[in-house]
Formats: structure tokens, sequence, C-alpha cells
């Protein structure tokens, strides 16, 4: 398996909500696992695919999507959208001790750490691109994000 089908396989997991996936074949193991809750409604992949052997499907319980639904929109068209560049794990500190990166109201600038994403074992160092005050945090702590997925909102300074 080489590294386009992992991070094919990462991506897919991401979206799919499945908690664990596990391949072994004859040279490498894989296990991928994230932090949310188990689903038990699988379907089989085709054989055109086979690095993928079986595949959990998931859809959103209509309460969750109707919560989701019923949220009033805020009007964020005056603020910078910090998206991530990479799938991984967000963190907002480099250990559980250690202060945050960046708080709510806190002021950034062009190449400020505001926070951490794990990819493959690796912690990289996310740098603010924008100068501005932080409005919202839309990511929470030690969870999953995808690529492009929004992780702050910034007021322009």
């Amino acid at each position: 398996m080489d590294i386009k089908q992992i991070q094919d396989l990462i991506r897919f997991v991401a979206k799919s909500g499945v908690n664990e996936v596990a391949i072994e074949q004859d040279d490498f193991k894989i296990t991928i696992k994230t932090n949310q809750a188990p689903t038990y409604v699988t379907a089989t992949v085709p054989a055109a695919q086979p690095a993928f052997e079986q595949a959990p499907v998931v859809a959103a319980p209509a309460s969750v999507q109707a919560a989701e639904a019923a949220a009033p929109v805020a009007d964020t068209s005056n603020y910078i959208t910090v998206r991530s560049p990479m799938i991984g794990t967000f963190y907002r500190s480099s250990t559980p001790e250690k202060p945050m990166f960046v708080n709510v109201g806190d002021e950034i600038k062009p190449g400020t750490v505001i926070c951490i994403i794990e990819a493959m074992k690796l912690f990289n160092e996310i740098e603010a691109e924008v100068s501005g005050r932080i409005v919202k945090i839309l990511a929470d702590n030690a969870s999953p994000v995808e690529y492009d997925q929004p992780l702050f909102l910034v007021e322009p300074l």
C-alpha cells in the first residue's frame, strides 16, 4: 500500500464516521482509529478496490440532522476563516499541561503558532497567515479534522 492509498483511506475514515479500520496484508498492517462512538452498519466495497476490504457506511441520525438545520446562522462574512492544511488530529496546545496556543479574543499575526495537527505521528505546527483577533474556535481539541476544514474565525485588524 502506497502513501496515496493510505491518505485516501484516512480521508474515507474521517468522512464516514467509522471509529476503527484495520487492514492486514502480507507485508504490513495498518489500523486507523478515531475517538467517535462505534457504529455497527457495514457494507462491502466492490472488488475493484482490494485495498479497502470492508467499510462501514454511516448516516447521521435524523435528530442530529434536524438539530444542525435548526441552528441559527451567524453572519461570518466579515471574518477570515483559517482552514486545516491537512487531515489529522487538531490540538490547541503542545501538551495537555501547557497553555493553549490561542484563545478567543487573542490577537494573532503571520507566523504565530495557532495549533498543532498530528498526521501519521508527525506533529505539525500550524502558523497564522493573517493578522487579526480570534473570534471563534471551530474545532474541538484532540478531534480529527479534514483537509480544508474551518478551524478558526479571525476578525481582521
